[in-house]
């Protein structure tokens, strides 16, 4: 059994984490803060081994890949370690691609607005009586959704933190509202690497 080694244990984490485990994945969550109560109360649940108040490397750096939650920066030692080391980092959105099975995928980004449009798409497909989901930066994750409760359709709302780490996710269909300089902390003050 290849160990996944999740770091975050917040929503799109605890997602993962699941959806790992679920799929026969040794999971190892790393959280370098607190695990807020009812994420901790997920991963008991799930029966998920993990850590909180720091990170072992030892046991993160014996992963066969890594799952990094959105709000963990490249710049992060212990992301630098891994990348050193050589591991596969990817994102909680290309996670839940891989197990997505046969499912059609509704992706929608930009700096403004993407809640309101995916709450709109996601009204529209369930109002028509599509087996949808709404997932990503609004409600569950859609790593959470893919495990627990698989639809036909997703509607994802996708921020630019959650696109940094992917490698083959591709959704049937793309949304790109607009971009405008934001999070450019994240991105060295340079609007073009955003």
């Amino acid at each position: 059994m290849e160990k996944l080694v999740v770091l975050g244990a917040g929503e799109s984490g605890n997602g993962a984490a699941i959806l790992g485990q679920l799929n026969g994945w040794d999971v190892f969550v790393s959280e370098y803060g607190t695990i807020k109560p009812n994420y901790l109360q997920e991963l008991e649940q799930y029966g998920i081994a993990y850590e909180q108040g720091g990170h072992h490397t030892d046991i993160i750096l014996s992963a066969a890949l890594v799952v990094k939650s959105p709000g963990i920066p490249d710049t992060a030692p212990i992301v630098k370690a891994i990348k050193e080391k050589g591991i596969k980092i990817i994102s909680e959105i290309e996670f839940a691609y891989l197990y997505k099975g046969d499912s059609k995928i509704i992706g929608i980004t930009g700096s403004n607005g993407k809640s309101t449009t995916t709450a709109l798409t996601y009204h529209v497909f369930k109002t028509a009586g599509y087996d949808v989901s709404m997932v990503g930066n609004i409600g569950i994750s859609f790593a959470k959704q893919v495990a627990l409760h698989p639809t036909a359709w997703y509607i994802i709302e996708i921020s630019s933190f959650q696109l940094d780490d992917i490698d083959t996710f591709k959704p049937d269909v793309a949304v790109l509202l607009n971009i405008t300089p934001d999070h450019l902390d994240r991105y060295d003050y340079r609007f073009e690497k955003y």
